[in-house]
């Protein structure tokens, strides 16, 4: 699958970032342009089912590895570094067992390789309950959100996905029907036939204080298949840690994206 993807910045070993679920590339625009005038080369991209990237019934962690395999063999890189948030870190974590030679650095935020029950019912029901038949503003449909969710932030991520299909039909940009069908592909476990070590690739783990999505046992069964891992954790982080403490996450990133 040809995935869409936003560049910012030239030099380096490119840097490849992966959303989460119900985000898009722009999402990390923020800390992208931030990097890149550091000296980066950036790439954001959309995940199937996601933002501007093809839609398909097929939706799981190995086809989400192979589309990003795809691309960066597109775009001719030999390594990248590879960045991504929640479903993002799942796939990087994928990627990252599929293809370890095309990696420089492994970079996963707020997420383990372990399976996650489904959590996102309440989000789901508020999804399905916005009718684009009968609404026609974004205003109508934040107020039929505000009714399941109660978090400004949260409705306010969701409402970025709204966008005109037609002059007169809005519609999401995420396929929730896709979503809806695969959403225990979403936390399943990512396995790993062997262990990754610093020879392989740099790897770091960051989470949000605030965040329960890495736990400490979590951290011990993540060093059984990364024993050279990292850990980091930003203060004052939720989940949603580079929404939360952009300057924090950036910084922290920095550190580890000077030259080897």
């Amino acid at each position: 699958m040809k995935l869409f993807f936003r560049k910012y910045g030239e030099g380096g070993i490119p840097v490849v970032i992966l959303h989460g679920l119900f985000g898009q590339c722009d999402n990390w625009q923020t800390v992208a342009r931030t990097l890149s005038e550091k000296g980066l080369e950036i790439y954001t991209v959309d995940q199937r089912n996601h933002g501007l990237s093809p839609h398909s019934e097929e939706f799981n962690y190995q086809l989400m590895s192979e589309d990003l395999y795809e691309l960066i063999s597109d775009l001719g890189f030999q390594k990248i570094t590879l960045l991504g948030h929640s479903m993002g870190g799942k796939t990087a974590l994928q990627f990252a067992a599929d293809h370890p030679l095309k990696l420089d650095r492994l970079f996963v935020a707020d997420i383990s390789p372990r399976y996650y029950p489904p959590h996102h019912q309440q989000i789901i029901r508020a999804l399905q309950a916005v009718d684009f038949n009968q609404i026609k503003s974004r205003k109508e449909a934040e107020a039929i959100l505000s009714e399941y969710i109660s978090e400004s932030g949260t409705r306010q991520f969701l409402l970025k996905n709204i966008y005109w299909k037609t002059d007169s039909q809005l519609d999401w940009r995420f396929n929730l029907a896709a979503i809806i069908k695969n959403i225990e592909e979403i936390g399943s476990e990512i396995k790993f036939n062997r262990t990754y070590t610093r020879q392989d690739y740099e790897t770091l783990f960051i989470r949000g204080e605030k965040s329960n999505y890495i736990s400490d046992t979590d951290i011990s069964d993540i060093r059984t298949h990364f024993p050279d891992a990292s850990f980091e954790t930003i203060e004052g982080a939720g989940h949603w840690l580079h929404a939360d403490k952009p300057k924090e996450f950036t910084e922290l990133l920095l550190l580890h994206l000077k030259p080897n």
